[in-house]
């Protein structure tokens, strides 16, 4: 089988379990602190992953923000900001959407065999598109990543993306961090949704860390064998 990258998921949710709450706003369910923890994390990268519809609905930037740590990377060698990539089976995207107008780093979006040409046309001023397969295959993906050079990939959502690289056996860590709040709207997106999970009845994931931050908590769990607690 061919490599993948060591793939950390980062994600928060709600005490019920939720990404959002169904409104037309993006729900925020960090504070400072852990937007820090997480813009560490980024730095850490050398790419970050997020399905289309978090490009559509929260329309993150994916940057790492903080002066020291760009400069870090530098010193480094590396590039000022990780690669960024999306996945989508629909190529219904925003050329003008921050994903793609914000930083000067290559944008990668691997979409469906169909929809190559039509996502080409769109976005191929913005980013490289790439073929994935019918329906999208995220081990497809996870491959064509290490082999241009994506060693740590870090995955920021949606609960979609989240979903296929925990069935698919393909996440090395999670980073998930608990609000203490309730959403309880049933059309909210859940952190992950139905599949045949490799964590299940008798087999449990190993925690690693809890942190408390300010008012949330971080859970860390190792979920391959490929865990390093030092691998950022």
């Amino acid at each position: 089988m061919a490599e993948t990258p060591y793939t950390l998921l980062s994600c928060g949710m709600s005490l019920d379990g939720f990404l959002d709450d169904a409104s037309d706003h993006r729900l925020l369910l960090s504070n400072a602190a852990d937007f820090d923890r997480v813009d560490e994390v980024r730095a850490g990268s050398d790419a970050i992953m997020v399905g289309a519809t978090t490009v559509r609905h929260d329309d993150p930037r994916l940057q790492v923000r903080s002066p020291a740590r760009i400069a870090r990377r530098r010193t480094a060698g590396l590039a000022e900001q990780p690669v960024k990539v999306t996945v989508t089976n629909r190529a219904k995207l925003d050329p003008e959407a921050s994903f793609f107008t914000t930083g000067t780093g290559p944008k990668l979006v691997y979409c469906a065999s169909d929809t190559v040409d039509m996502a080409t046309e769109q976005l191929g001023h913005r980013a490289t598109v790439l073929d994935a397969g019918r329906p999208v295959a995220l081990r497809r993906v996870c491959e064509d990543l290490y082999q241009r050079g994506i060693r740590r990939l870090m995955v920021e959502g949606g609960g979609e993306v989240h979903t296929q690289l925990l069935t698919d056996g393909l996440a090395d860590e999670l980073r998930l961090v608990v609000a203490p709040i309730f959403v309880g709207h049933p059309d909210a997106t859940r952190f992950v949704g139905p599949g045949d999970f490799p964590f299940s009845g008798a087999r449990r994931a190993r925690l690693v860390e809890t942190r408390p931050i300010g008012d949330v908590v971080l859970l860390r769990y190792a979920l391959s064998d490929r865990f390093a607690l030092d691998a950022w």
